[in-house]
């Protein structure tokens, strides 16, 4: 059995014993109730397919439903979501894995109440986390967790390690093409990858910068029908499309979200209702038996198969 093989058996274990704790009283599963956020990753196969601008409107929209919202800049090296939002972090991340000030202190507030954690820009030592680096934040993060309802992570474009790790530590993920052959072609491949090396089965898919849905169910029909003749025991959902309108554009030059100086526009009314599906679809945190960062506990049960077989 292969390292890989070791991981999943491991996980799968983890979610059977359904080992979730309450922030509040410490009790082990049905015990107590549970408070699990619900853990979204927005992610894609290559950058410029407005991901980080679908991140911060999805979230302003959830606030508006009421929801308390955390965004996760996982673009760690590159930060991007303080910039679209034209807010001006004291601190970032790099000052949390520096130990120079904890997750509170770095989480500025953006439109509606977000809380954002701001990533760092031109960081080439956060590009790749170690594991050490990956418990210390989800450590951090479950913090939180009694105090937010949705964790939305704004993972970086391409296939590197941050990004598959991020991806694999939300039970939800978000996958964002385009009409144009490059991001369907790395949007698949981006898939592939996850399907293929790390297990993970289930997608949603959300096609942005179309003029319809019928321009937006093509371009999801090219992907899953490829990933439906190569990738087997694969769930790809259609979760709807993003209109390219005017607004959006300028929108980004205010350095705003468009839902807020441009509530009445087509992609600010599909913002609206890509809140509201999401909400309605069953929280894969509670089907997996309520394990919100069960990334956490399996790098600490891979650390003691490790130590058992006196590998390290």
């Amino acid at each position: 059995m292969d390292q890989a093989e070791e991981l999943r058996t491991i996980m799968n274990q983890a979610v059977e014993q359904k080992e979730c704790f309450s922030p509040v009283s410490g009790v082990r599963g049905d015990e107590a109730i549970l408070r699990c956020p619900r853990v979204i990753s927005v992610t894609s196969g290559k950058g410029g397919v407005g991901k980080t601008n679908v991140v911060v409107n999805l979230a302003l929209a959830f606030t508006r439903l009421g929801k308390k919202v955390l965004v996760l800049d996982a673009d760690l090296g590159l930060a991007n979501i303080d910039v679209l939002l034209g807010l001006a972090p004291r601190y970032t991340v790099e000052h949390l894995f520096g130990r120079e000030k904890s997750f509170s202190e770095i989480l500025i507030e953006g439109p509606g109440g977000m809380r954002i954690m701001p990533a760092s820009s031109g960081v080439s030592g956060l590009v790749d986390l170690n594991e050490t680096q990956k418990l210390f934040l989800l450590d951090e993060i479950d913090l939180m967790a009694e105090n937010i309802d949705i964790l939305l992570i704004d993972t970086g474009a391409g296939i590197s390690s941050n990004v598959l790790y991020f991806n694999m530590a939300a039970p939800e993920s978000i996958v964002i093409a385009t009409p144009e052959p490059t991001s369907m072609t790395d949007a698949y491949a981006l898939i592939k990858v996850l399907s293929t090396r790390c297990k993970k089965k289930d997608f949603m898919m959300l096609v942005n910068f179309v003029s319809d849905e019928e321009e937006a169910k093509g371009v999801f029909k090219k992907i899953s029908k490829v990933a439906d003749h190569f990738l087997k025991s694969l769930s790809i959902d259609y979760l709807g499309f993003i209109p390219f309108d005017e607004k959006l554009p300028l929108a980004v030059r205010h350095q705003k979200p468009v839902l807020e100086i441009f509530p009445k526009a087509p992609s600010s009314r599909h913002f609206e209702d890509l809140a509201r599906a999401i909400l309605e679809r069953p929280s894969r945190s509670v089907a997996t038996g309520g394990i919100q960062f069960f990334w956490k506990r399996l790098f600490e049960s891979q650390d003691d198969l490790y130590q058992e077989r006196g590998i390290v």
